[in-house]
């Protein structure tokens, strides 16, 4: 089993940032995706970015050049790092951990980010 547990969401006004933070828990070995999701009210869950055991990153179109995933010194921890925010921004952000075996994916509980305009 593996435990998320998200920190950093807030209101901030447009053009500004925020630094999310994701700490995971429990058997790690297994894992070899960390990811960001978002829901905004009334939308389907959406990938923001990820990151593979390699290091290798991906971000989705919508938050690219404005938003970095990164992983911190230690294997359990992974950010977020957003800058120039958008009120089209606004959502819960999630953090995910996928296990490479067979695909399972866990959440945490999320975090609010708000941007305003």
């Amino acid at each position: 089993q593996v435990q998320l547990a998200e920190s950093g969401g807030g209101l901030v006004q447009a053009g500004g940032s925020l630094r999310l933070s994701c700490a995971a828990s429990g058997f790690m070995g297994n894992i070899n995706t960390m990811a960001w999701y978002r829901q905004a009210p009334g939308n389907e869950r959406e990938l923001v970015a990820r990151i593979i055991s390699t290091g290798t990153t991906e971000v989705a179109d919508s938050v690219k050049g404005r938003f970095t995933i990164s992983r911190g010194n230690a294997k359990n921890l992974v950010y977020l790092q957003m800058v120039s925010l958008k009120p089209e921004d606004t959502a819960v952000y999630y953090c995910s951990a996928r296990r490479g075996v067979d695909g399972m994916n866990y959440w945490g509980k999320g975090t609010l980010v708000t941007v305003s305009s």
